[in-house]
């Protein structure tokens, strides 16, 4: 397999996606009142939406290989949209839409009220399996195969990027 292209999404790149976000979280009429960052990639996300709007944030895990891990917050958080809490899942990118698509799974399970969840991402691929609320960036995975490599990553060891990378080989084909 040929090394793929790796695009640093930099910490001023960051800063300007949070700051979009904010704006269009401000701008909606409908106004969320808790932040779910989903681990790994959308809690240093999530951290920076929180303090940028005032408002409060959880944290759930969808890289840990622990199913359990998440059931008892994903139930609560459920029961919170059903008596009329709104919330956004923010997410680093949508790219396959698997995690998003593993969150509003389990949601449903726990019946929660979809009118009362969305979900925010830096960058979007347009060509996901799933549709989400708020993005800074719009990518097509047909035409774009550069992998993203964001501020928090990048401290990690390239060969981890590279791992990372490979993990889903035709989204970088």
């Amino acid at each position: 397999m040929t090394a793929p292209t790796l695009t640093p999404i930099t910490h001023d790149d960051f800063l300007q996606s949070v700051a979009a976000l904010v704006d269009t979280l401000r701008a909606d009429d409908w106004q969320a009142q808790l932040l779910v960052g989903v681990g790994r990639g959308g809690l240093v996300p999530a951290v920076f939406l929180s303090h940028a709007t005032g408002l409060p944030m959880v944290s759930i895990d969808f890289s840990t290989p622990i199913p359990e891990f998440n059931a008892a917050l994903i139930a609560t958080l459920a029961k919170r949209t059903r008596d009329g809490e709104r919330m956004v899942f923010v997410e680093d990118i949508n790219d396959s839409g698997r995690t998003i698509a593993a969150i509003r799974e389990q949601l449903g399970t726990e019946g929660a009220d979809a009118a009362n969840v969305r979900f925010a991402v830096m960058v979007d691929n347009t060509v996901s399996g799933q549709r989400i609320d708020y993005s800074w960036r719009r990518i097509d995975r047909t035409v774009t195969k550069d992998w993203f490599v964001f501020p928090w990553e990048a401290v990690g060891p390239h060969a981890a990027i590279l791992d990372d990378a490979a993990e889903v080989p035709e989204r970088i084909a």
